[in-house]
């Protein structure tokens, strides 16, 4: 069974694929489904929800079709998650593959670096780096990544150390092959399975920390995103429970649809492991 066979077999990973298909549907088409944009006022304030067709969730404090703003909300909670993701991979998976390749002092250095960032909280470590840069988009990108890395770095670790001991490395060794190729070629391509479930898992997660940070207004003030809705809306829950309760359905979903994707990934990727599990 081919690994895309063996991936859509599994059924919370098509729900999970779907989901995160409509996801990315909605925010590549919102400039079309809302051409005013998200901060537009197009009624009376406290609008209840299902009382006018046109605005079908209703306006927030000032008068915004919520609506518009989770529509816009999506494409900044999945490109900070997509970007931050990124970085962190290409900050932790060189650090990691060269300390689990060399060793010895390397690794040591390496390691002692990794730890150093994992004393601090993530959430913690975010919100002092977002104070200091500035809360914009991209210091909450920065930020995310920074708190992303040290997982990847170790897991990368792990796995390089663990194909080294490995019979092909050690005949690539005596063909007389430089390390950094063997390192590239031989060893990088087969830690690839776990790397792709961590990043998977790791979108998620800086969906999380992004809602979060901006949900206590160290998000960008001039974007309009999930978290941001709900903290604007802190101080009315009671009154206007519609202005948080439809963002963090949003975030629940999106972040629901990564997980379970990433689970889908892992057993696609680790059938022997995935038939033990059962």
């Amino acid at each position: 069974m081919t690994l895309w066979k063996r991936f859509l077999s599994n059924r919370g990973s098509l729900l999970g694929l779907a989901i995160l298909i409509a996801v990315i549907a909605v925010a590549l088409l919102a400039p079309v489904m809302f051409p005013r944009g998200p901060w537009a006022m197009v009624q009376r304030p406290f609008l209840v929800p299902f009382t006018n067709e046109d605005l079908p969730l209703g306006t927030d404090t000032l008068g915004r079709d919520v609506l518009a703003g989770l529509v816009y909300g999506a494409r900044v909670s999945l490109l900070v998650g997509l970007v931050s993701t990124v970085m962190a991979l290409l900050i932790g998976v060189p650090l990691g593959a060269l300390a689990g390749f060399y060793g010895k002092w390397v690794d040591e250095g390496a390691m002692r670096f990794t730890e150093f960032f994992q004393t601090i909280p993530n959430f913690a470590l975010a919100i002092v780096l977002v104070a200091i840069l500035e809360p914009t988009l991209t210091s909450i990108t920065i930020a995310i990544a920074i708190v992303s890395w040290p997982p990847v770095a170790r897991l990368v670790r792990a796995e390089v150390m663990s194909v080294t001991k490995r019979e092909y490395v050690d005949a690539a060794r005596l063909a007389g092959l430089s390390n950094m190729h063997i390192l590239v070629r031989q060893v990088l391509p087969n830690t690839v399975s776990p790397i792709i479930v961590m990043a998977s898992l790791m979108v998620a997660t800086a969906i999380l920390l992004e809602s979060s940070l901006s949900f206590l207004g160290l998000g960008d003030p001039n974007i309009m995103s999930w978290g941001f809705q709900i903290g604007a809306a802190r101080t009315v829950i009671r009154s206007a429970w519609w202005l948080s309760f439809f963002p963090g359905v949003a975030i629940v979903l999106t972040v629901l649809a990564l997980n379970l994707i990433g689970e889908g990934l892992n057993d696609a990727l680790n059938p022997h492991l995935a038939r033990k599990g059962r």
